[in-house]
C-alpha cells in the first residue's frame, strides 16, 4: 500500500499534474480501494475542517503586509543602511546582501519577496564591484531562504496550526539558526573577497550612517512589533499578522508615500490569488494527510525505515532527509501536512522538544527553497534576473554546504534551538 501510493504521486507529478490534483487524486483512490466503507463525504469534510484553523488568518495577512512593503521603498532603504554599515569591510558587498536579506526577510516573511525586492539592486552593486554573477545569485538565492527561519514565517505558523505547538515559540526558536546561517554566509563572502582580491566600497561617514539609520529606522518596526507584541504578551501571533497589515499600511502609504491608497486594492487582489493557491494547497494536504493516518501508512513507514527502539539522532536523521527529499520536489507546506503526522508522534516519544522538531522541519523547507532540481527561489531568480537555469544555479554550491552543516550541528544539537528558552523564558502562547 505505502509504495503504491508513493509510486501514484511521483507519477503523477512527472506527468506534470499540479500538486493539488496529485494530493486529491491520491487521497480519493485510497479511500476507494482500500477504505471503500468511509463516506465521501468525510473526505470533503476533512478538505474544509484543514483550512479552518484561527491560527490560519495569519497567513494571508502576512502575506498582505508583504506585497505592501515590496510595492514600497523599505528594501532601498534597509539595504542603504546595512550598505553603509558594513560595505567598506573586506567582503563587504557580500556580507550586505546576506544581511539585508536576513533582515528584510523578518520584515516580509517570504523568500520569493526578499528576491523581488532587493535581489536586482544587490545585484547591481555587486557586478559593479567585481563579483562574479553566478556568485552573487547563488548568495541571493541562499540568502533570501532565511527569511523562512526568520519569523514571520508560514511554515511555522502552519506546522504550529497542525502540531498545536506555539507558533510564537517557533518564531522566537528560528531567530538563532538563522543568524546561524546568516554569520557562515557572511564569513564564506570574507574569504571569498579575500581569496579573489575584490574591492572594497569607499567608507560611509558617521553623519552618512546616522542620516542612513533615520531613514531606515521605521522599518526595524516590522521584528520589534511582531517578537516583542507576542512575548510581551500583547497579542497573539495571529493578532500581530493584523498589526503587520496596519504597520505596513502606514509606513509605505501615510509615511513614506510609496504607495497610493488606489494601489492597495490591486495589492489585495494580488494577496488573495496568491492565498487562494496556498489554502487550496492547505486543503489538499490535510485531507491526504487524514487518509494516510487512517490507513495507518505513518505506522508502516516508520516500521520500515525506523529501528523498534529508535535514537533521537537516528529519528532526526530519518526525519530531516525525508522532509529534504520531499521539499526539494513539492511545496513545503504541502511536504509538512503529509510527513508531519508520520514523524512528530514518534519525535515526541524519543524526548525530543516539539519546537526542536518544527525548526528542523523549517530548515528541511529552507534547503528545499534552494535546492535543485524544482527550489522555488532558483525559479524565482531567474525570472526577476532573465538568466537560465543552469546560469542561476552555478553559485549556489558553497551556500548550500554552509546550509547543510548547520542543519547537522543543529540536528546533533537540537539543544542549540531550545537556548531561546534561556533568553525569553516560557512561551506567551500561540
Amino acid at each position: 500500500m505505502v509504495w503504491l501510493v508513493i509510486g501514484l504521486l511521483f507519477v503523477m507529478l512527472f506527468m506534470n499534474f499540479s500538486i493539488m490534483v496529485c494530493l486529491l487524486v491520491s487521497g480519493l483512490l485510497m479511500v476507494f480501494i482500500f477504505a471503500p466503507d468511509i463516506n465521501l463525504v468525510v473526505f470533503v469534510q476533512q478538505l474544509s475542517s484543514s483550512v479552518e484553523s484561527y491560527v490560519l488568518l495569519a497567513i494571508p495577512m502576512f502575506i498582505f503586509s508583504a506585497d505592501i512593503i515590496v510595492q514600497g521603498r523599505t528594501a532601498n532603504r534597509l539595504l542603504d543602511f546595512v550598505n553603509d554599515l558594513f560595505g567598506h569591510i573586506r567582503g563587504g558587498t557580500g556580507i550586505v546582501a546576506a544581511a539585508t536579506s536576513t533582515i528584510f526577510g523578518s520584515v516580509s516573511g517570504s523568500s520569493q519577496a526578499t528576491i523581488a525586492a532587493i535581489g536586482s539592486p544587490i545585484r547591481k552593486r555587486a557586478l559593479e564591484y567585481g563579483y562574479k554573477d553566478s556568485h552573487i545569485i547563488g548568495l541571493i538565492i541562499n540568502s533570501a531562504g532565511i527569511a523562512i527561519l526568520i519569523p514571520p514565517s508560514i511554515v511555522m505558523i502552519y506546522y504550529g496550526m497542525i502540531t498545536g505547538t506555539s507558533v510564537g515559540d517557533m518564531f522566537v526558536a528560528g531567530v538563532i539558526p538563522g543568524l546561524m546561517i546568516f554569520l557562515g554566509f557572511s564569513i564564506w563572502e570574507y574569504i571569498t573577497a579575500v581569496r579573489q582580491d575584490i574591492p572594497v566600497e569607499p567608507k560611509a561617514s558617521w553623519k552618512q550612517r546616522w542620516t542612513s539609520f533615520k531613514a531606515a529606522i521605521l522599518t526595524f518596526g516590522f521584528p520589534i512589533l511582531i517578537l516583542g507584541g507576542i512575548y510581551s504578551g500583547m497579542f497573539s501571533p495571529t493578532e500581530a499578522a493584523a498589526f503587520a497589515v496596519l504597520y505596513a499600511f502606514i509606513l509605505e502609504v501615510l509615511v513614506f508615500r510609496s504607495v497610493h491608497v488606489k494601489d492597495i486594492y490591486h495589492i489585495a487582489v494580488s494577496t488573495g490569488v496568491v492565498t487562494s493557491i496556498v489554502f487550496i494547497l492547505l486543503a489538499a494536504g490535510g485531507a491526504f494527510s487524514w487518509i494516510i493516518s487512517y490507513l495507518r501508512i505513518p505506522q508502516q513507514i516508520t516500521e520500515t525505515v525506523l529501528s523498534s527502539d529508535p535514537s533521537q539522532l537516528e529519528v532526526l536523521l530519518i526525519m530531516s532527509l525525508f522532509f529534504l527529499v520531499s521539499c526539494m520536489f513539492v511545496d513545503s507546506l504541502v511536504a509538512i501536512a503529509i510527513l508531519t503526522p508520520i514523524f512528530f508522534p514518534i519525535a515526541v516519544t524519543t524526548g525530543i522538544d516539539p519546537v526542536a522538531i518544527g525548526i528542523l522541519i523549517t530548515m528541511q523547507a529552507t534547503l528545499g527553497t534552494v535546492t535543485p532540481p524544482f527550489g522555488v527561489n532558483i525559479f524565482t531568480a531567474s525570472a526577476i534576473f532573465k538568466k537560465p537555469y543552469f546560469d542561476v544555479v552555478k553559485g549556489i554550491v558553497p551556500y548550500i554546504l554552509i546550509f547543510l552543516a548547520i542543519n547537522m550541528l543543529l540536528i546533533l544539537y537540537p539543544d542549540i534551538i531550545m537556548v531561546y528558552q534561556d533568553i525569553f523564558g516560557t512561551s506567551k502562547g500561540g
